[in-house]
């Protein structure tokens, strides 16, 4: 008679263990943060076919942008606090990369290249509000070259932003959908434009239609001129990624933008960018990649006028990618491009077409 107490006391009391157990190891997870220390450094030389004058060879191009030198494109160091309930991320950068695309800020925020945190806004944790310097929700390519198909960026890549300055609030209902809203300092700015009194806004919808396809787009509303000469700008990126199966994925994307010809008027110029990159994974350790793009900005836009009728862009690369293991990649591409009107002064006569090939080797390293 006394086998059945003792059986029924004895499920009572695991069951107790086995809920005090799972109570204490959930709020273990949530009260202790998980930090991740990140490192990642790209060194390149690029040969320019066409003899650039100075070193930089292009003043559109931010990334990779040194002729017949070895160099840094980036060198950074990144901190990361994760937490069930609030997150942060601190980067440090240095490198070409820095000194052509942050001349504009401050030389103390020129090394910044991520300063945020965020909080969680409700119970679900699927609704965020993200505050700092943060990565641009624009666009399908980042500064950290070992994280795109190709080793140099694309045209519409280089001429949108790569970081932001505001706040951003991200609200995932289900797992297939998630939306973002963004109040910021301007057109990849830390520092708000002396004289702009209105701040930017953006937003992205992130659509992920099956396991192979994800459907991204996003928009910016806001100017990049001071009040007294506003002109209001309005820009659209569209991009679906597919990954047809485990050897081939591409990314299909396309710009537009217009921006008020001046203050108060009704005309407007406008500049777009479509772009295909198609990647072959041949094995674990090779890749290769094909991209063609066009970038029309006839009336210097977002490129600086430096042609008689503007850019009219086109390109083309084909890239190989080596990884001897997961974490550092041996890259080389070659890349045409070719504009009506030329390009930069060079050691040469007067061409439409640049060639060059770019080699890189970078390497990423991760410590939890």
């Amino acid at each position: 008679m006394n086998k059945p107490w003792k059986s029924r006391l004895t499920f009572l009391v695991m069951g107790l263990i086995s809920n005090l157990s799972y109570g204490q190891e959930e709020n273990t997870e949530e009260q202790i943060p998980k930090f991740i220390f990140s490192g990642f450094m790209d060194v390149f030389n690029v040969y320019d076919f066409s003899q650039p004058q100075s070193l930089s060879r292009q003043d559109f191009l931010y990334n990779h942008n040194r002729h017949n030198e070895f160099n840094i494109n980036l060198g950074l160091l990144q901190f990361d606090l994760q937490h069930p309930k609030y997150r942060a991320r601190f980067g440090l950068q240095i490198g070409t990369y820095v000194n052509d695309n942050m001349s504009a800020e401050p030389s103390a925020l020129k090394n910044i290249f991520e300063a945020n945190i965020g909080v969680s806004l409700n119970e679900k944790n699927n609704l965020w509000l993200d505050a700092g310097v943060l990565p641009s929700h624009i666009g399908f390519e980042s500064a950290i070259s070992m994280d795109n198909f190709t080793l140099t960026r694309s045209l519409l890549a280089e001429n949108s932003p790569y970081f932001l300055t505001g706040a951003s609030l991200t609200y995932s209902p289900s797992k297939r959908l998630e939306l973002k809203a963004l109040i910021v300092n301007g057109w990849q700015r830390i520092q708000r434009l002396k004289g702009n009194s209105l701040p930017s806004f953006g937003t992205q919808i992130k659509f992920t239609a099956t396991k192979q396809l994800t459907i991204y787009w996003s928009t910016s509303i806001g100017t990049d001129d001071p009040d007294t000469t506003r002109r209001m700008r309005y820009f659209n990126n569209l991009y679906a990624q597919y990954k047809a199966s485990k050897m081939f994925e591409f990314i299909a994307a396309f710009d537009f933008g217009h921006q008020q010809q001046s203050l108060g008027s009704f005309n407007y110029d406008i500049w777009f960018s479509p772009i295909f990159i198609g990647q072959l994974n041949i094995n674990k350790k090779w890749k290769s990649a094909l991209r063609v793009e066009y970038y029309q900005d006839k009336e210097s836009i977002i490129i600086p006028r430096q042609f008689k009728n503007g850019v009219e862009l086109t390109s083309a690369s084909l890239n190989i990618d080596y990884h001897p293991s997961s974490n550092i990649i041996f890259r080389i591409e070659g890349r045409w491009m070719n504009n009506k009107d030329g390009f930069i002064k060079s050691k040469v006569n007067s061409y439409e077409g640049n060639y060059i090939i770019a080699t890189s080797i970078a390497i990423k390293l991760v410590k939890t």
